[in-house]
């Protein structure tokens, strides 16, 4: 099972993501719904990095089955807003997979 974590501040900004481990929905390189939250995931972090030029810290583990991500705390507010609504489609694109095969991911809100 993929576990995905949000992390959020006390104010409600998400200030990390991490997603560890494997859907095993079917085999290696046929499996929609690691393809589908890595694709949400990566694709999250290249648009933050593209659209609003935030890099955020991103850690891979070996096996490809663990990505952390944390952004920098941002002095600018409307660069800030743009990330966090970047962040808040990624929730929502992995909360409509988990919706659709949740005996293969689950998303966590912290």
């Amino acid at each position: 099972m993929i576990r995905v974590t949000i992390e959020r501040e006390a104010g409600g900004r998400i200030r990390a993501f991490t997603m560890d481990g494997h859907a095993k929905f079917a085999k290696r390189g046929h499996d929609i719904v690691c393809a589908g939250a890595s694709a949400v995931s990566f694709g999250t972090i290249n648009a933050i990095e593209e659209l609003t030029g935030v890099r955020p810290r991103v850690m891979l583990g070996q096996d490809g089955g663990h990505l952390r991500c944390e952004l920098p705390e941002l002095e600018e507010a409307a660069t800030a807003e743009k990330v966090q609504l970047l962040l808040e489609a990624m929730v929502v694109s992995l909360k409509t997979i988990e919706r659709d095969y949740g005996k293969f991911i689950r998303v966590t809100l912290r």
